[in-house]
């Protein structure tokens, strides 16, 4: 599931292959972009912002989300593709390389004055150069009644967290996912968000338990019904949310979590 590590990898990627180079041609798969055609420029700088990933050249960024199935995959210019060309969203292309958007949940260009009104509404990045625990404290504790797991996963609070975060750092803090915010420890529990997620940034396997076996990566998230890997309790699965807008699919251990 693409969370913010995903996309600083996809960044990553990105930025290799097209960075200082110019874009021979550009292919957008979509009705409202089909026309745009942004070959002849040099991409500046791909960066990613929570779960957005941002391509920039010239006045022109290029805006994704990954949502649940996107990817972006490079390959050697003309190589064959791993996945079926009608999955295509995007081609992006340079006398080195093909990068292929592929599903994307979310895609558009912009001009680059307004970047900042597209994503100015996301919270610190717990990734990005700029993170500020202190300013994600002080967004988590503007709503102390909402549901923690619901608050963590609030983008406006701090961008980059998903459901599998938001769970296993529940678990891991020892805190009920419908508990409310005025009852957390913030500053602990934003330094752990940081803390997990840097450490899985540059894993392909996302990582919470300190066991790379399969089966035992993850504390809570996806073992609805199987047995608590610390103290053996049944993992209970529900959905928290007071609104269809903010339902998040949970799972905890009523054991280790209060």
């Amino acid at each position: 599931m693409p969370e913010g590590d995903t996309v600083w990898r996809q960044a990553r990627l990105l930025r290799d292959a097209l960075v200082g180079l110019e874009l021979t041609s550009t292919d957008f798969r979509m009705p409202r972009f089909a026309t745009v055609d942004l070959s002849g420029r040099v991409v500046d700088s791909v960066d990613s912002r929570g779960k957005h990933l941002l391509v920039r050249a010239g006045d022109a960024v290029i805006h994704s989300h990954l949502k649940m199935e996107g990817i972006w995959d490079v390959y050697p210019a003309g190589a064959r593709w791993r996945k079926p060309a009608w999955k295509a969203r995007v081609i992006l292309r340079n006398e080195q390389v093909d990068a292929v958007g592929f599903e994307l949940g979310k895609l558009e260009v912009i001009a680059r004055d307004d970047e900042h009104d597209a994503l100015g509404y996301l919270g610190p990045d717990l990734l990005g150069p700029d993170w500020d625990a202190a300013e994600a404290v002080t967004r988590l504790g503007a709503s102390p009644e909402a549901e923690v797991i619901v608050a963590l996963a609030e983008q406006r609070n701090l961008a980059g967290l998903g459901n599998v975060y938001v769970n296993e750092l529940c678990f891991l803090r020892g805190i009920r996912p419908d508990r409310p915010v005025a009852d957390v420890d913030l500053p602990a529990l934003v330094d752990l968000a940081r803390r997990v997620i840097v450490a899985n940034r540059d894993r392909p396997e996302r990582v919470t338990t300190g066991d790379l076996r399969r089966g035992r990566r993850l504390w809570v998230y996806g073992r609805g019904g199987e047995a608590c890997l610390r103290c053996g309790t049944t993992i209970q699965r529900g959905e928290f949310g007071r609104s269809a807008l903010e339902l998040r699919v949970t799972y905890w251990c009523p054991s280790c979590q209060i």
